[in-house]
């Protein structure tokens, strides 16, 4: 086998290359170790910044996200009982985000990968990257599990958007991480309950931080921080409703909407950039390359910009033959995700309850949200870097 970009995984960065470089002209293949299904049902982040949803929209992608997504204008913050919203188009110029999972997006881009795109190969799982720093990197590969049969892809230039702990990362030599692990994860539910308010509530609490998202119109998705080493089915349904109005309280008369928790998990909190997001001609994308904490809605997003400029620079390479913007993948990327890992780590230490926190602690968390909530510099600067960073 043999195609121009060898692309492994199917989450949204590598379906979004693939569906970039079809309508550029260039062919891919893509390689996904699971099946159709669980990629489809895989959830993750659900809050699209402005720039993903124009990628969506111009990719052939955005129909039914504009047909059954949620736009949202603002964020609520709560904190001291008090309730402020932060207006994303009037402090932006006009940008919002959108409320679409990313389950929702995976949908999109593999149908219309298997109407009129590349192969994409499930159930197929890449083994290793080979040859990335010479002129003909190969992608070995196993097809229909354990027991399947290898193969190898001859590429001109491999894609590795296979997530944290996937073989691209591991091909890079002499990488550099840089990482932080947090004392607290999110116990996450997703129930059968119309959501509370109609955009989403960030709430900082002195029992710790919670927040009010949403799926659709009648499936709510929330959050409760709790200790890193909870176990989930320690939490009984009413507890983490009770707990879940406590920390939403405010003095008017808000209530939330109680349902049925069909879903309950706990999410780590971590950071990781891996520095650099190129080896010769193997460029790591997304999970493959950073992680952010949940906080500040970036880890789709940030795979979103690795894509468009790795597509942009593959289609330059075509087009004049130079690598100029090839060579400038890594450092490209790297300032955006780097701004991307600023803002979730101010977001995060603004909103959650350090363990060992003092009174000290609480009052300056305190200060800094009247600040947000009382100077439009302030708060232009959260709306501007919630709504996303330009990319490229």
């Amino acid at each position: 086998m043999r195609t121009t970009v060898g692309i492994i995984g199917a989450g949204p960065a590598g379906l979004l290359l693939a569906r970039l470089l079809h309508g550029a002209g260039i062919d891919s293949v893509v390689l996904e170790s699971r099946d159709r299904a669980y990629v489809e049902r895989r959830q993750r982040a659900g809050i699209l910044e402005q720039g993903t949803v124009d990628v969506l929209r111009a990719a052939g992608a955005g129909e039914r996200m504009d047909r059954e997504g949620l736009r949202h204008d603002g964020i609520e913050l709560r904190f001291a009982r008090r309730r402020h919203r932060v207006d994303f188009p009037a402090l932006t110029g006009g940008r919002s985000v959108m409320v679409y999972a990313q389950t929702e997006v995976c949908k999109d881009l593999i149908a219309l990968q298997l109407a009129d795109g590349g192969p994409l190969l499930f159930e197929t799982e890449a083994l290793a990257v080979e040859g990335a720093g010479g002129d003909r990197p190969r992608l070995r590969f196993r097809h229909g599990g354990a027991g399947g049969s290898e193969d190898v892809l001859e590429c001109d230039y491999v894609a590795g958007c296979d997530g944290f702990r996937g073989v691209a990362r591991r091909a890079v030599p002499d990488g550099r991480t840089f990482e932080r692990t947090y004392p607290f994860g999110w116990l996450g539910i997703l129930a059968d309950a119309a959501p509370s308010h109609d955009e989403l509530v960030y709430a900082r609490h002195d029992r710790g931080f919670a927040l009010l998202s949403m799926r659709s119109p009648s499936v709510s998705r929330l959050y409760l921080q709790v200790p890193a080493d909870t176990d989930a089915g320690d939490w009984s349904d009413e507890e983490i409703w009770d707990e879940l109005e406590r920390r939403f309280e405010t003095d008017d008369d808000w209530t939330l909407r109680r349902g049925h928790i069909t879903q309950k998990s706990v999410t780590p909190m971590r950071s990781h950039v891996h520095e650099p997001m190129r080896h010769g001609r193997l460029f790591l994308a997304g999970d493959a390359a950073h992680i952010v904490p949940p906080t500040g809605a970036k880890g789709l997003n940030l795979a979103v910009g690795d894509v468009v400029t790795l597509a942009r620079a593959l289609v330059h390479r075509v087009a004049t033959g130079s690598e100029e913007l090839l060579d400038a993948y890594s450092a490209t990327c790297l300032r955006r995700v780097w701004q991307a890992e600023r803002f979730s780590y101010d977001l995060t230490t603004l909103l959650h309850r350090a363990p060992g926190a003092t009174p000290f602690d609480d009052r300056l968390q305190v200060a800094r949200l009247d600040r947000i909530a009382s100077s439009r510099a302030a708060e232009t600067d959260l709306a501007e870097a919630y709504t996303g960073f330009p990319i490229g």
